[in-house]
């Protein structure tokens, strides 16, 4: 087996896991449920690079880990969230919903999928990490796991933040400019890229392993164009108003920096 193949068969297994996910945020109507289950997908490709890898075991079970590790804590985040708000679709698939009023369900089956599809395509560096047979680690991959602990740190001290700030009655209405929220609008987006950035160090010294940057940078692009900060703002432009406009002229919407003038 080399990792080309150990990509297709997690691949295939990608189809199964979002269609079972299909079929429960369909029982419960809620297509937010999606983000749970792209998080939590990542916890059977760690498995299946420990089990089919060939690299050493203690390569295998620090990948495993890393995987591991930043999939049950953005899952388990996720799902508390999407479960909090069960009754209420994140406007992002309420849109979608809206496109295709006639079959939503059926749009949404094909949304999975390529949802499905995605988690193989960043899963890359991690397929390349599992045939890495250098029998001791060099100091790329250690960089690559201080880059990792890096990102899971800021990303986890970010969501922390912003929840403390949230369970505060006083700040309803407010935005949050506080801890690691004054240097950047989306520091827990910025720290999600630094984990996969991480991956991508972590893998580079396997053979192919230059194809693992192309995770950070898909990331990149979802996180800052698509996914993340765009409908992220629209709603907090919407729901702050002149109070989010404010803080976007003296704060970076991604890369922390000091606040402009400060």
């Amino acid at each position: 087996m080399n990792a080309w193949i150990l990509g297709g068969f997690a691949a295939n297994v990608m189809i199964v896991w979002m269609a079972a996910a299909w079929i429960f945020a369909r029982r419960f109507n809620n297509a937010g449920w999606v983000d749970v289950a792209w998080a939590y997908a990542f916890l059977p490709v760690a498995a299946l690079c420990l089990w089919l890898g060939e690299a050493p075991l203690w390569r295998l079970v620090v990948l495993a880990a890393l995987v591991g590790i930043w999939s049950l804590r953005l899952g388990t985040y996720l799902a508390i969230r999407v479960g909090r708000h069960a009754r209420s679709e994140d406007p992002r698939y309420a849109a979608l919903r809206e496109m295709f009023p006639k079959r939503p369900w059926l749009m949404f089956f094909a949304f999975f999928q390529v949802q499905g599809v995605l988690v193989a395509v960043l899963s890359i560096p991690f397929f390349a990490a599992a045939f890495h047979t250098a029998p001791s680690p060099g100091p790329v991959e250690m960089i690559g796991v201080l880059v990792w602990l890096t990102g899971i740190a800021g990303e986890s001290l970010a969501d922390s933040q912003l929840a403390a700030f949230r369970r505060n009655p006083a700040n309803a209405g407010r935005v949050c400019d506080t801890g690691l929220w004054k240097y950047s609008r989306h520091p827990n987006y910025f720290f999600e890229w630094v984990v996969w950035l991480g991956f991508a160090i972590f893998a580079l010294p396997a053979p192919g392993g230059w194809a693992g940057l192309l995770a950070p940078a898909i990331m990149y692009l979802l996180l800052t164009k698509v996914t993340g900060i765009p409908p992220a703002e629209a709603r907090s432009l919407a729901t702050k108003g002149d109070a989010f406009r404010d803080y976007a002229a003296r704060t970076n919407a991604f890369f922390p920096g000091l606040p402009r003038g400060a």
